[in-house]
């Protein structure tokens, strides 16, 4: 007999209460003992939830411990992604883990960045990079043979579990096919993030990383990475300027090319704005405002020529996990900008708003007298969009 709404509700609520339980349980535990106890029982738990496709359990059990501002919050959220990512395969040579991961990039080019489907052959050539530069001997990895903007990596922890449960039916063949049709079009910006996403497996319980196994320092394999992912992803970026970052398990992965690419589009917008327009960094202005909703949400600089009124250029730098109005957030936007060689600095202490185009959507970004304005590049200039990620 189907369930009615509002039986399926009450479900999903004795779930959550099952999950926080457990949760604080984790939280407020004083001994390893304890928590291996709550471990194994919430890890079951978001197992069971995972199976059957109960997100709204998940987030409910997340949100109700948000609004607690209780710790059990983090260790919820480590538990979920940490059974997303990560599951134990059972095989002919025994229990292997299997960890879904993911190489991130940040590109910008005057060109639309590309998501494309990856040819076998840059396939074959990344995977063998990953092996010898990242992963142990011991490890076998399987790559999706797509490069994977933000907008088309999976939305939930549901889709994030099934992507690495398929993956995982690829090891053997070392490359999963993706349809391109069943991925979401994806906003162009002068410079993004894009993802390379596998999975590597290795026999349970011993090292997955080179730096895990004393081979190498996580700083020396991550600059042997950057070295051999230069040749092997060049001719998926044409025409770009990309930095390859250290791959890691999937969630951290993301978390880190997100807190990257905030600098890094200030690299890239003034790199963009001296080449098209035949000036010197120091020929620029950069305003920078904090938006605001309830709360600060992010700062926008607007950018413009020294001596001239109009915003050229806008970059939004989003504030991440616990950053808010009393982190050192503007002095890292301000430093940033000063080593691409700005001189002209105005940091704005009014509370601006969250502004949009009511036309096509941009975001507005501040000019020196404090107004929301959108961002427009002389006619000599041509770029696919005004502002970046």
């Amino acid at each position: 007999m189907k369930k009615s709404p509002s039986s399926r509700r009450g479900r999903a609520s004795r779930e959550a209460d099952a999950l926080i339980e457990f949760a604080e349980g984790l939280a407020q535990s004083g001994s390893r003992a304890e928590d291996h106890f709550w471990e194994s029982r919430l890890e079951r738990e978001i197992e069971s939830l995972l199976k059957n496709g109960d997100e709204g359990s998940l987030n409910a059990a997340l949100d109700r411990l948000a609004d607690r501002e209780s710790r059990a919050y983090e260790e919820l959220a480590d538990a979920i992604e940490g059974r997303v990512e990560h599951a134990l395969a059972a095989t002919s040579d025994g229990d292997r883990d299997v960890l879904l991961f993911a190489a991130p990039v940040l590109a910008w080019s005057r060109m639309p960045l590309p998501t494309r489907p990856i040819p076998a052959a840059i396939v074959k050539s990344t995977r063998q990079a990953l092996m010898e530069s990242v992963f142990t001997a011991a490890a076998d990895v399987t790559l999706a043979n797509y490069l994977f903007s933000p907008d088309q990596l999976p939305e939930t922890f549901c889709d994030t579990a099934e992507l690495r449960q398929t993956l995982t039916q690829t090891l053997s063949e070392g490359l999963f096919k993706v349809d391109p049709a069943s991925l979401k079009e994806t906003a162009q910006f002068l410079a993004d993030q894009r993802y390379i996403i596998g999975v590597v497996s290795a026999p349970r319980g011993e090292a997955i990383f080179r730096w895990q196994s004393g081979d190498a320092s996580r700083e020396q394999v991550a600059e042997r990475w950057v070295q051999v992912s230069q040749e092997a992803l060049a001719p998926l970026l044409p025409a770009c300027a990309f930095e390859s970052m250290l791959p890691r398990a999937y969630y951290v992965a993301c978390r880190d090319a997100d807190r990257s690419a905030r600098p890094f589009s200030i690299r890239a917008s003034v790199a963009f704005l001296a080449t098209t327009l035949g000036v010197t960094p120091n020929a620029l202005v950069a305003v920078i405002g904090g938006c605001y909703n309830r709360q600060l949400e992010e700062y926008r600089i607007g950018f413009a020529v020294a001596e001239e009124e109009e915003v050229i250029h806008g970059v939004v730098w989003p504030l991440l996990g616990a950053e808010d109005e009393m982190s050192d957030v503007a002095e890292e936007i301000e430093t940033t900008l000063r080593d691409t060689g700005l001189q002209r600095i105005l940091m704005l202490r009014q509370r601006l708003p969250m502004e949009y185009c009511d036309d096509c959507g941009a975001p507005l970004y501040p000019n020196e007298d404090g107004e929301m304005v959108h961002a427009e590049l002389p006619e000599v200039a041509e770029q696919p969009s005004q502002h970046l990620h």
